[in-house]
């Protein structure tokens, strides 16, 4: 396996060559970052679905696929801020976020996500090593106790939420999710694209239409201002670095999510560094998972996430100085991309009437459900979203929602 990688490495043509497939990949992972309520699972399927008809070689498709998995986590926070559509993995960063674009400072936002996914990328290689040492010596133990464990994560998390209203919402929120989840996640309905599972109209209805709906009475974005960033780079670097770390940790433990470790980790981040620190450490978390979950795949042979699913699917060799090398192309790709284009849809959608973007991206959300999982696919986004809207309404975090994946896993189900 390791004779791709070395002549990859002396060879210009195969260089350039390995260039080109990352830069293709960073391109399709900013234009489904940018889609609302497309989520990176149904775009690894997809891209798997076409992947044997790619002529090229399986490292560099494999590579092409990671990358665009990477930018995705970039690029995915614009839509989140502009229009509340967040993946779930997104779902905390969300309201500091809008936070900030209230305020007109979304440009600011926008550069601090960046920066967060971008020193996520460069913590991934010192951290690799250690990490996945340290991971794959509990492993056992935490596979052999999942059940318990999960149940200890979400215990934890109801019991952070600061009243005991909030914890009852919160309980409430993971109940329902849990039975949705139980309900719907092995349904294989027939749909017009073979995208794969019921994760698109679940989290487009759980995190999506439930921040459209609210946004309808919205006063949308308003003009934005200064993109200077007004943290300190000792803060930036301090919380990035834990939000890298949680990531890293999450992205070997089934069931837990980028969005549970972001939870987690706002418990480290400075005080001081408020809504800014969050959205560096959040974005820090996507990236940082959706990295090790390479890792994962290289050191117990399971794949986490669904572009890893998708690069298991494609026989691509497990070269990783080839692939570390694409993740930090793409990171740095993900990074320039953030910025151009997230000023840009914050622009675009500051011109807009806000009612109308709300209702055409709930009738885009529909449509992916539908495309994605026929007609069961509507009724579940549907149900989905009523569920979505409890949390909201009972002023709880979002995040409980992911019992739609932890519950019916703690459970055995």
């Amino acid at each position: 396996m390791a004779v791709p990688a070395l002549e990859s490495l002396v060879d210009p043509t195969l260089s350039a060559q390995l260039v080109a497939w990352v830069l293709a990949g960073a391109a399709l992972g900013s234009c489904s970052g940018l889609i609302p309520g497309l989520h990176a699972n149904n775009f690894a399927l997809l891209l798997a679905g076409v992947a044997p008809s790619i002529p090229g070689r399986p490292l560099f498709v494999g590579c092409a696929m990671l990358a665009a998995g990477v930018v995705h986590t970039f690029v995915n926070a614009v839509p989140a801020m502009a229009l509340g559509v967040p993946d779930a993995e997104m779902a905390v960063t969300a309201l500091p976020a809008h936070r900030m674009v209230l305020e007109g400072r979304g440009y600011e936002a926008i550069r601090l996500s960046a920066l967060g996914s971008l020193l996520a990328v460069l913590a991934a290689v010192p951290l690799a090593l250690p990490i996945t040492w340290g991971i794959t010596a509990v492993y056992p133990t935490i596979s052999a106790n999942l059940p318990i464990v999960l149940a200890m994560i979400v215990v934890a998390l109801i019991a952070s939420e600061r009243t005991w209203k909030r914890r009852a919402g919160a309980a409430l929120s993971f109940g329902l999710a849990t039975a949705l989840g139980a309900a719907t996640l092995d349904l294989t309905p027939d749909a017009p694209l073979e995208a794969g599972g019921m994760l698109a109209p679940l989290f487009a209805g759980l995190f999506g239409a439930p921040v459209l709906i609210e946004a309808i009475r919205g006063g949308g974005v308003p003009p934005q201002r200064d993109e200077a960033i007004r943290m300190p780079r000792r803060l930036v670097g301090v919380t990035a670095l834990a939000g890298s770390f949680a990531g890293a940790v999450v992205g070997y433990i089934p069931g837990i999510s980028a969005a549970i470790a972001a939870v987690a980790v706002l418990v480290f981040v400075p005080g001081e560094s408020g809504n800014r620190g969050y959205i560096v450490a959040t974005s820090g978390v996507d990236t940082a998972n959706s990295i090790f979950a390479l890792f994962a795949l290289v050191s117990l042979g399971q794949p986490r996430t669904g572009v890893m699913i998708a690069f298991d699917n494609v026989n691509a060799p497990l070269d990783v100085p080839i692939l570390l090398s694409s993740i930090v192309i793409a990171g740095l790709a993900g990074f320039v991309l953030v910025i151009v284009l997230g000023d840009a849809y914050l622009e675009f959608v500051g011109r807009l009437a806000y009612w109308k973007i709300s209702i055409a991206v709930l009738g885009l959300l529909l449509a992916l459900s539908y495309l994605f999982t026929g007609l069961v696919g509507i009724g579940v986004f549907l149900v989905a979203a009523a569920v979505g809207l409890v949390p909201v309404r009972l002023r709880a975090r979002r995040v409980h929602l992911m019992g739609v994946l932890i519950g019916p896993l703690m459970l055995g189900l």
